[in-house]
């Protein structure tokens, strides 16, 4: 690993939270994709009020996964962020390409939201017990961003 400038956590520690990091990472960052696919193709009454509110989540998605990539580097790991790495990597549901109706829009958003912010949760949980604080509480931080967004997306229904 690079260079970290965290002195105390240990090597396995370190390891560990980059892992977490960056699978959650490409988990955010597959969850951004989703929102803009949506954000391109929904259709249906209220369209415009969904289509601005995705745009501003896909802007919160980028905030949470820039602080886990940025998160990773400071632990002295690599940031794994790449198209490759994330369709690779991503445990989120491939989204559905070929859908204009905004209450499915809505559905499918929901769920891996929902999804999305379990992990992140037992990631959270994982760097608490790891005795990494920090990284815990960016998880927590990121997490109730998601939550929120889920409730936003969800409302819609």
């Amino acid at each position: 690993m690079p260079e970290h400038f965290v002195s105390e956590l240990n090597q396995d520690t370190r390891t560990e939270m980059v892992d977490l990091l960056n699978a959650n990472l490409s988990n955010t960052i597959a969850l951004t994709m989703a929102v803009k696919q949506a954000h391109w193709n929904l259709k249906g009454r209220g369209f415009i009020g969904v289509h601005e509110l995705l745009d501003d989540v896909a802007d919160r998605l980028r905030e949470g996964a820039d602080l886990m990539a940025e998160r990773a580097v400071i632990l002295g790991g690599f940031a794994k962020g790449t198209i490759e790495v994330v369709a690779e990597q991503s445990k989120v549901e491939p989204y559905p390409v070929e859908e204009s109706d905004i209450a499915a829009h809505i559905e499918a958003l929901k769920e891996r939201f929902m999804f999305v912010g379990g992990e992140v949760r037992k990631a959270m949980d994982a760097a608490g017990e790891a005795g990494d604080e920090d990284t815990a509480d960016l998880f927590t931080e990121v997490s109730r961003t998601l939550d929120k967004d889920a409730w936003f997306i969800g409302a819609n229904a």
